[in-house]
């Protein structure tokens, strides 16, 4: 089950040309005491899952760079990210990210401890992707990733976004949706984010590809 990377926009297309960049938002604390990003992402901890613990730790460069790569790399997870080459490839996409204001958070996920899956969590409503659908303030996005290929097609993907959906809104309570946009085309990531309570609201018609607008209302419980 793969995703696609935040910020589509940004992100080079086959020939190599980066596209425009987002609007630049401070990362000042709203009314209410709620940062605008994601800074206390690290102590969110973890939670049980029926795969094993399951917990986001922000990706660390260079420490992480070669495993991220390799994933990347796989054809597999590249028909979809379009990060297959040397490692400058990743480390650009996911530096844009660690050198921003917060508003995504490259990650690796965790299971039982072993690094297995890679996580962008973001703010729908401050990416370009809002321009594409009726935004909410404080929606958050999430993409995902499973790395080694024995993760994947076994339900997990299921598994993991309902915990990290659940996990965003029991920790951003200002936040009532948890959206996702995966290519209509990747039939397996679709239906991992029905089995964790997301349902189709729409198809978008973005710069890089045709997407299910994904949704999870805190009011939603998995399948």
């Amino acid at each position: 089950m793969q995703g696609q990377p935040a910020h589509p926009d940004q992100r080079p297309g086959r020939t190599g040309r980066a596209g425009r960049h987002p609007v630049r938002v401070r990362g000042h604390p709203q009314p209410g005491g709620e940062r605008l990003m994601f800074h206390d992402l690290p102590g969110w901890g973890e939670v049980p899952t029926p795969a094993g613990g399951f917990r986001l730790s922000p990706v660390r460069l260079p420490a992480d760079l070669e495993l991220l790569a390799g994933w990347m790399n796989d054809p597999e997870v590249d028909e979809f990210w379009q990060l297959a080459g040397p490692p400058a490839v990743t480390e650009r996409h996911v530096r844009a990210q660690l050198d921003g204001d917060g508003r995504s958070v490259p990650c690796l996920g965790l299971l039982d401890g072993a690094p297995m899956s890679y996580w962008e969590v973001y703010r729908a409503d401050l990416d370009p992707l809002a321009g594409h659908y009726p935004a909410r303030p404080h929606d958050t996005g999430v993409h995902l990733l499973l790395g080694p290929a024995a993760s994947r097609g076994r339900g997990l993907g299921g598994h993991l976004l309902a915990a990290l959906a659940d996990l965003v809104l029991r920790q951003r309570p200002r936040c009532e949706r948890v959206v996702a946009e995966p290519d209509i085309r990747n039939r397996r990531s679709v239906r991992a984010f029905e089995r964790a309570g997301f349902r189709a609201t729409a198809e978008l018609h973005l710069p890089d590809k045709r997407a299910a607008l994904m949704v999870r209302e805190r009011d939603s419980t998995p399948a």
